[in-house]
């Protein structure tokens, strides 16, 4: 089946010293509702917006909205706001959301043509769609391959009824299956989210979970705690003591227990949260982890170029607004000092099971590991929270269980 993608411009590589990311990333804000642990940048039920969506998303990629961040002081490299916009060559695309198959195909064909449109993919690309196993059916697969799609991320969450019910997903069990199955069909790599520890959620539960992921044998494998964020209705529902939150020594156990499932499945764990097979690690998400930078497009959409970090407008409305008027919809724009970076950087890093080289920190940042954190890294390896062999540092099997507490050390 003939792909449709456009000829490549020339490598972005071959720009020179201020060179572009080779990531883009494009937030698609519908889905059909917004279950109650969602606090993600979305509109539920909203198909009046979806014209001017695009509308605004091909005027932000072009460059036609009000000035933001400049790619270098270079006119000719402007990022937005310029009379000749360039096209950028990725590596990797991903679609977010929200659920970028809520949309239907002539709708998600203008998307992907306006992305593509921009950010030509490189030979050896990867390009991931967020799916909701519900919108999954031959018909969507045959689009997505058509297009070049060749990843999908499915919101699975669980094979448990009751637990998807609880979740307010809008998909069953069996969706997941015939959504890998399908998919699978297009060989096309299949990424699953998984959700535990959820009220009343048993470890013998999660464990079947687990099984049962393991038993479609997907590429790669996340796993969430969830988490009762401000603003949903779990939030709201865990404070009238509707829903009561799994306690920390159970959690634990669950995530302890993912780890062993899934890499006795023969899943490499290279991330915190994420499983992959052996050459199926989410190549656009490392780009975030090693601290590279990325460009990023829609409602909400966070982008980082050349140490500058701007976020759009989160309300979706205020977003098309703004862009649909030659506006720019930057809510927030961020420009760290140097040390400020390098510490982001060694965070990020240290999501990576594989750590972080003192070389190679101080070739990237000129900073030394010691001179940033030498009383916090003594600290953290005595308690066996961080493991340091003179050049490499690593989180530890114990220091990754309370990884989020270690960070705030770090800054």
């Amino acid at each position: 089946m003939s792909r449709l993608i456009p000829e490549p411009c020339v490598p972005s590589h071959q720009l020179g010293i201020n060179q572009p990311p080779r990531a883009a990333y494009i937030h698609v804000p519908f889905c059909r509702h917004r279950c109650g642990y969602c606090n993600f940048t979305l509109v539920a039920g909203r198909e009046d917006l979806i014209g001017d969506y695009l509308q605004a998303l091909e005027s932000e990629l072009a460059g036609k909205v009000g000035s933001a961040h400049r790619l270098t002081k270079e006119p000719h490299l402007s990022l937005v706001g310029s009379a000749h916009p360039k096209r950028y060559e990725v590596d990797t695309l991903y679609f977010g959301g929200g659920t970028p198959t809520y949309l239907d195909d002539q709708q998600f064909r203008t998307l992907a043509s306006t992305a593509l449109q921009w950010h030509p993919l490189a030979n050896d690309y990867e390009w991931t769609v967020e799916a909701n196993p519900a919108d999954i059916v031959a018909r969507l697969i045959e689009t997505l391959d058509e297009l070049g799609v060749n990843r999908l991320s499915l919101g699975g969450q669980s094979f448990r009824a009751e637990k998807l019910q609880l979740l307010e997903r809008d998909h069953n069990p069996e969706d997941v299956h015939e959504a890998i199955r399908l998919a699978r069909r297009a060989e096309m790599d299949v990424a699953l989210d998984l959700i535990f520890a959820t009220p009343g959620e048993t470890l013998d539960q999660w464990a079947a979970d687990l099984e049962a992921a393991i038993e479609l044998e997907p590429d790669h494998v996340s796993t969430y705690g969830l988490t009762f964020e401000r603003g949903t209705s779990f939030w709201s529902r865990r404070l009238r003591v509707d829903l009561i939150e799994v306690d920390e020594d159970l959690q634990r156990e669950m995530y302890a227990l993912a780890i062993d499932r899934l890499t006795a499945a023969g899943f490499e764990h290279y991330e915190i949260s994420n499983f992959a097979q052996p050459g199926h690690r989410s190549r656009h998400n490392q780009v975030y982890w090693s601290g590279e930078g990325y460009f990023a497009y829609g409602p909400g959409a966070a982008r980082y170029i050349q140490g500058v970090r701007e976020t759009n407008h989160r309300s979706t409305t205020t977003y098309l607004q703004r862009v649909l008027l030659g506006e720019s919809p930057v809510a927030d724009r961020e420009e760290l000092p140097p040390e400020a970076r390098a510490r982001e950087l060694l965070i990020f890093s240290l999501r990576r099971m594989e750590g972080i080289s003192r070389r190679q920190f101080r070739n990237r940042t000129g900073f030394e590991i010691g001179d940033l954190i030498a009383p916090q890294l003594q600290k953290l390896t005595e308690l066996e929270l961080l493991a340091d062999d003179g050049e490499q540092i690593r989180l530890t099997r114990k220091g990754i269980f309370v990884s989020d507490a270690i960070w705030p050390e770090l800054l």
